[in-house]
Order: structure tokens, then C-alpha cells, then sequence
């Protein structure tokens, strides 16, 4: 009887196991907590072949963090196209905490790290935050336009938005005790899309003023 033999693992396969074993371990160790030995050991294979496809352990660092949120944008670039209405925000946020939880290590290495290595928070800068921050700008700015939304800045629109996607992704594990059910990471989900929407003001009240205190009299 032959013995069935397993194919060797594919350049990409490699790859990827590689880069999976760092975030496991940079987020359990930080960067400066792991080592070349510790990632080959996780990945299952030799260190040599760490360095056959990584020049060093910071391009390590850096493709765990960015690759991981470029899929986060393609992520949200899918749902704002796929968005029933401009109103549904609600729908958008409670899929970020079912879904983005699943990325809790890389998150927590990118702001973690980012703070230490300015080469790492620059990529991240450029090829993702300007990048989210443009395409949700020229989606408020369509909804503007439209008069779905009240005449305002889409950009400023854009970044608060953004700001409380983050809450959403980090809210699974942060603001939400572990473990919540999917009715209760639905009601965070809607409480923060009805604030993005309608504010916190009640109707009837007056709006705050943007205009600059007076001096007090002399």
C-alpha cells in the first residue's frame, strides 16, 4: 500500500501562516516580547525561511497591520455600497461589532505599536485612514447633495463617522462585556447611529451657541 503524501505548503501558504503566527504573538507579547525563533516555532517552520520572505521582523509588523486593514476597508467600502438607505447606519454598525472582532489582535498590535514606530503609523496614515476618510467624505457628501443631510463640512461628517466605526469594532470586547449577545450589540449599534444622526439634544431644545463667549464686564 503507498503512502499518501502531503503536498508542501504554497510560497502564499507560508506566507500567511507566517504572518498569522505574529499576530497571535504580538498581540499576546509585543513586538519587542517575540522573537524570529518564536514566530518560525508557531508557524511551523524553520526561522531561515522567516527571513526568505520578510527582510526583518519590522516588515513583519508593518504587513500584519496594514493587510489587516486594508480588508477592514474593503469590508466597509462593500457595506456603504450595499447600504438600503443613507439612514442605515444602525446596519453598518452592528455588523462592525459581529464581524471586526475577529481582527481584535491585529487592532490591538497597530495601536499598540503604532506609538513606537513611526514607520508603522505613516503606512497606516496613507494607505488607510486618508483612504477611508475620502470614500465616506464622498458618500456623506452625496447625501448632502440629496438632502438626506443637513448642509455641512462631509469631510469633518466622514471622520466623525469613522470615530464611532472604531467604537463599533472595539466595542465588542471594550464597551460590551464579552460574551453579549447579538440583542445586545444590536441596541449599541442603533443607540450609536441614532446619536450620529439625531444628536443627543432633546427636540425642543435650544441649540448650543458656536459663538465665542463675550469677555466679562469690567
Amino acid at each position: 500500500m503507498g503512502i499518501l503524501s502531503q503536498s508542501p505548503p504554497t510560497e502564499s501558504e507560508t506566507s500567511t501562516r507566517i504572518l498569522q503566527a505574529a499576530r497571535k504573538l504580538f498581540a499576546r507579547k509585543g513586538y519587542d516580547g517575540t522573537t524570529t525563533r518564536d514566530l518560525a516555532k508557531m508557524a511551523g517552520v524553520a526561522e531561515g525561511t522567516v527571513f526568505r520572505y520578510f527582510p526583518n521582523k519590522k516588515a513583519i509588523l508593518i504587513e500584519v497591520a496594514t493587510a489587516g486593514w486594508v480588508e477592514i476597508l474593503t469590508d466597509l467600502l462593500t457595506e456603504l455600497s450595499e447600504m438600503g438607505s443613507y439612514k442605515a447606519v444602525a446596519q453598518v454598525m452592528r455588523r462592525r461589532m459581529l464581524n471586526l472582532h475577529q481582527n481584535a489582535d491585529m487592532m490591538r498590535v497597530c495601536f499598540l505599536e503604532a506609538q513606537f514606530h513611526p514607520e508603522l503609523r505613516d503606512r497606516i496614515q496613507a494607505e488607510v485612514i486618508v483612504k477611508m476618510t475620502d470614500v465616506a467624505e464622498a458618500f456623506f457628501e452625496t447625501a448632502i447633495e440629496k438632502g438626506i443631510y443637513r448642509p455641512m463640512n462631509p469631510r469633518i461628517i466622514a471622520q466623525v463617522f469613522l470615530g464611532m466605526f472604531a467604537v463599533a469594532g472595539f466595542s465588542y470586547s471594550t464597551v460590551i462585556e464579552p460574551g453579549a449577545t447579538s440583542n445586545t450589540m444590536q441596541e449599541m449599534a442603533e443607540g450609536l447611529a441614532d446619536i450620529f444622526l439625531n444628536g443627543v439634544l432633546a427636540p425642543d431644545s435650544n441649540p448650543i451657541s458656536t459663538r465665542p463667549l463675550s469677555s466679562p464686564q469690567t
